[in-house]
């Protein structure tokens, strides 16, 4: 009998919790509000980051219902608007349609803290989408709002080094999600003269990286990534710098998921980086291919397009059917690094020729990879598979070991947006032979 009055007096505290903060919400909206803007957000800002997570279902549905735009107001002035497409009916309607909880969610930026609030917001929304879709108008309002507040325009690069405030060092190691770094000596190493790390921040988040990435100035393109993040290794002399290979990037910020960062910050280093070595000529990557293991393992029977010629669909299935004799129809086990190493090598050019035509073939589609979409979509060239290239669990697990080298040639790279926009990959003439 307790227990049942002390859940009921919870979930009354709860619902008077929750009745106080959407009435807080519509008071920032009012006229009223907007005087008082600051103060009231600011109380929204501190009630929205102790929200429990029992009480974010319920606020994110009252978000989705009762701050939309009224339809039949809506559908009045897009009428309207058909009629006599002019000027004022056009703004009349474009303010209609804005849902309400977006100029919510500017005034709680104006507030200190919002930002960061509201990115918070938005990843837990993303958390919540599998289960609640009818919730992804809200998270689509948030997304329009922080791509604008986070344009590259407004955001500030910065070099990580060792020198850096701790608990940015810190960050640094708990985000990395590429290559992990193994404790402070490995972290040292990898900020050594040879090596580089960018970071960009946001004028309102100043503590905190939003993506960062690391670079080894190389004499020469990488095809492994172990000499690369091996902390016992001596760094190179600026005489052999011929190379910036980009090895890992990572997010921060999972509320900014599906605003464009990652893309700006490689092109930004690039020129920054020519700007302290200006002997660097290539900038390439040495980047996984998270998506080839899956996909082969979907494929019991090669599937190859029509489009493509006779001869080049007879050596794909041909390589499918050795690569699976030699696995006994088991694709795991080339995860074995033991059975790897010990293909021979008419199989290992099968892998080969198959990751080729994943990544030139399938990018573009549902099945693509997803370093690879990002890469080519930022203008880089599709340039050089390595085998044994990762020999980590990881590495072996998503692909057999296998990396690839993505090249950006700044003189290029809007090119090669464009024709991947359209639907080709640019790959070099090395990775077509392959095929």
């Amino acid at each position: 009998m307790l227990d049942e009055l002390k859940s009921a007096a919870r979930r009354f505290t709860d619902d008077r919790a929750l009745r106080s903060l959407l009435l807080d919400c519509r008071r920032l909206l009012s006229e009223r509000g907007e005087a008082n803007s600051v103060a009231i957000a600011k109380g929204l800002v501190e009630r929205l980051g102790s929200l429990p997570a029992e009480q974010q279902q319920p606020f994110f549905e009252h978000l989705s219902r009762e701050f939309s735009p009224d339809p039949a107001a809506v559908l009045q002035v897009a009428q309207a608007y058909a009629e006599q497409p002019n000027a004022d009916n056009l703004i009349r309607l474009t303010r209609l349609a804005e849902p309400p909880r977006q100029e919510l969610m500017r005034r709680i930026n104006r507030a200190p803290g919002g930002t960061a609030s509201l990115v918070r917001m938005r990843h837990a929304l993303l958390q919540r989408l599998p289960r609640q879709p009818e919730l992804r108008s809200v998270e689509a309002d948030l997304l329009h709002l922080l791509s604008s507040w986070f344009n590259p325009g407004f955001l500030q690069l910065r070099r990580v080094d060792w020198d850096s405030p701790a608990q940015l060092l810190e960050q640094i190691i708990r985000h990395e999600a590429v290559h992990e770094i193994d404790g402070w000596d490995d972290l040292r190493r990898r900020l050594q003269p040879d090596r580089r790390c960018f970071a960009f921040f946001h004028p309102q988040l100043p503590s905190e990286p939003l993506i960062f990435v690391e670079v080894a100035l190389l004499p020469q393109m990488p095809a492994a990534i172990a000499p690369l993040i091996d902390k016992r290794s001596q760094p190179l002399g600026p005489s052999t710098y011929k190379v910036a290979a980009f090895y890992s990037i990572s997010n921060c910020q999972p509320g900014l998921r599906g605003v464009s960062l990652g893309n700006f910050l490689i092109k930004r280093v690039a020129e920054e980086l020519q700007r302290e070595w200006p002997q660097l000529r290539c900038f390439c990557t040495l980047s996984p291919i998270p998506s080839l293991a899956a996909w082969l393992a979907r494929e019991a029977e090669m599937t190859v397009p029509d489009t493509v010629k006779p001869a080049v669909r007879g050596r794909l299935i041909g390589a499918h059917a050795l690569l699976q004799q030699q696995c006994g129809g088991d694709w795991s086990v080339l995860s074995q690094p033991a059975r790897l190493a010990a293909l021979p090598e008419d199989a290992q050019q099968a892998l080969l020729r198959l990751a080729a035509f994943h990544l030139v073939h399938n990018t573009c589609g549902p099945q693509g990879d997803p370093v690879a979409r990002f890469h080519l979509d930022n203008g880089a060239r599709l340039e050089r598979l390595n085998l044994h290239a990762d020999l980590s669990r990881k590495g072996l697990k998503q692909s057999f070991g296998l990396m690839v080298n993505y090249l950006y040639d700044l003189d290029e790279v809007e090119a090669h947006h464009e024709a991947f926009v359209a639907g080709e990959v640019a790959h070099s003439r090395a990775v077509a032979k392959l095929i």
